[in-house]
């Protein structure tokens, strides 16, 4: 394993750490009243788009799954509106388990879908530029021992760690404690942000240690 590709996974991971920072400080110097707890729905869209925008320019720029194959623009144009359509359909799924453990089916239908479009951006999106629309290559990479580079192997953390952070966020809802961040989705939100964040650093750390016993065969 190079210690080179090693690096420009740690600095990938950076960056995508920084844009989740920014999404909470930038704001506020150019919207009045802007706050992440006080205007949450607006820091769900903004904070989306702006992880979204960098995972995909970061994507662009480190090609970290690059093929030989060069596809005609056609195929690109196809390849793009599935991942679009992939994306929507990861946002309808997620809103549905996300009801089915207890979100209000009707009271809140705008909070659950901005927080299944976030979860969608922390996890689904990331596939997406990894892997393309390609679910076989998706059930590969969450199988044991089915990550083929360390990219994979980073995508396997973080997609896990928001999953799980968004999960435990949940246990503080039903407690009453009475505190503005109970109210929903926001401590959802928080668990998913920090679990995504903490899966960012995690990896590369986790990879570099584990260096010597990891090793990736092309299947």
């Amino acid at each position: 394993m190079k210690e080179v590709e090693v690096r420009r996974l740690f600095a990938a991971n950076l960056f995508c750490v920084f844009s989740v920072i920014l999404t909470a400080v930038v704001p506020t110097f150019l919207w009045d009243g802007f706050t992440v707890l006080g205007t949450h729905l607006a820091w769900l869209c903004i904070c989306s788009v702006c992880v979204g925008t960098v995972n995909v320019i970061l994507h662009l720029v480190l090609k970290p799954n690059r093929s030989p194959k060069r596809s005609s623009p056609a195929h690109k144009i196809s390849r793009f509106l599935k991942c679009c359509i992939y994306f929507f359909m990861s946002c309808i799924v997620f809103h549905a388990i996300i009801v089915l453990y207890g979100a209000p089916l009707l009271g809140s239908v705008t909070e659950t879908f901005l927080f299944s479009v976030l979860l969608s951006t922390f996890t689904t999106l990331q596939c997406l530029c990894m892997l393309g629309p390609n679910i076989q290559a998706w059930i590969r990479v969450f199988s044991k021992n089915g990550a083929m580079s360390i990219w994979e192997s980073s995508l396997q953390i973080t997609a896990v760690c928001s999953v799980l952070g968004a999960w435990f966020g949940a246990f503080p809802i039903p407690l009453d404690w009475d505190r503005p961040w109970q109210v929903w989705p926001i401590s959802c939100s928080f668990g998913a942000t920090f679990g995504y964040v903490a899966g960012l650093i995690i990896a590369p750390l986790w990879i570099h240690w584990n260096r010597k016993q990891l090793t990736y065969k092309s299947r």
